[in-house]
């Protein structure tokens, strides 16, 4: 499926995914991620070295996870801007931003292809679990670097390749196999399921999109694997 996909048809079949999961996102998030990617989220932040009154832009924000956490993070006097092209995601993210009265966060339904957002306008640009769902993941990260000011970071929290090929094959076995048969047990997505993790099958691994980050014009790359390289954190700062 992913091999067939590409542009405009990619980008109206994800978007046609992500519709019909928003309500289960939440809950299958902790089922694939065995509860880890708060962690995750909360370990990159501090990496980030996120401060009061900083502002930032959640790209493929979702159901708001991530654009909540760096809310908390930045404080009521920062703003965050959680940016997705799929209503139904957005809605059960504003549910979770106003139970918390976040009144720094603003959604914005659009397009992580084309930010609709100036040049050097946000001190972070993130996207979380989201990169290899995108038409272009290489178009994504130039924007990101864009709108980012400069000193500023491009943050992206993704599903990887583990480097170890035999707990590669392993983990690939989880994911391509018995993801989709969880998923359909706890919340009724076979189909929807079965294509998420095909998605990670021409996206590049931890190095090769460190590389990506570097041809976009980012300096001082960092990478860090979480479980092994089932999850990857990369971090580029702007010039």
């Amino acid at each position: 499926m992913e091999e067939r996909l590409q542009g405009e048809e990619k980008a109206e079949f994800v978007h046609s995914v992500f519709e019909s999961i928003a309500k289960d996102y939440d809950r299958m998030n902790s089922v694939i991620s065995f509860g880890r990617h708060v962690a995750w989220r909360e370990y990159t932040n501090r990496r980030m070295g996120v401060k009061a009154g900083e502002t930032a832009i959640d790209l493929c924000c979702g159901t708001c996870d991530w654009t909540i956490s760096l809310a908390n993070a930045i404080g009521p006097t920062g703003e965050i801007v959680g940016l997705d092209f799929s209503q139904n995601m957005l809605d059960v993210g504003a549910q979770k931003v106003k139970k918390q009265g976040l009144n720094q966060i603003t959604l914005v339904n659009g397009d992580a292809m084309k930010i609709p957002y100036p040049d050097n306008s946000f001190d972070y640009a993130t996207i979380g679990f989201a990169l290899r769902n995108v038409p272009d993941y290489k178009q994504v990260i130039r924007e990101m670097a864009r709108v980012v000011k400069p000193g500023g970071q491009v943050v992206s929290l993704e599903v990887s390749k583990p480097p170890f090929i035999p707990y590669r094959k392993l983990f690939f076995f989880y994911f391509y196999n018995l993801l989709p048969v969880v998923a359909k047990l706890v919340v009724d997505k076979y189909e929807e399921y079965s294509w998420l993790p095909n998605s990670l099958t021409n996206f590049p691994d931890s190095k090769q999109l460190a590389d990506v980050f570097r041809e976009a014009g980012l300096t001082d790359v960092e990478t860090k694997l979480f479980v092994g390289g089932v999850s990857a954190l990369h971090i580029g700062f702007k010039k």
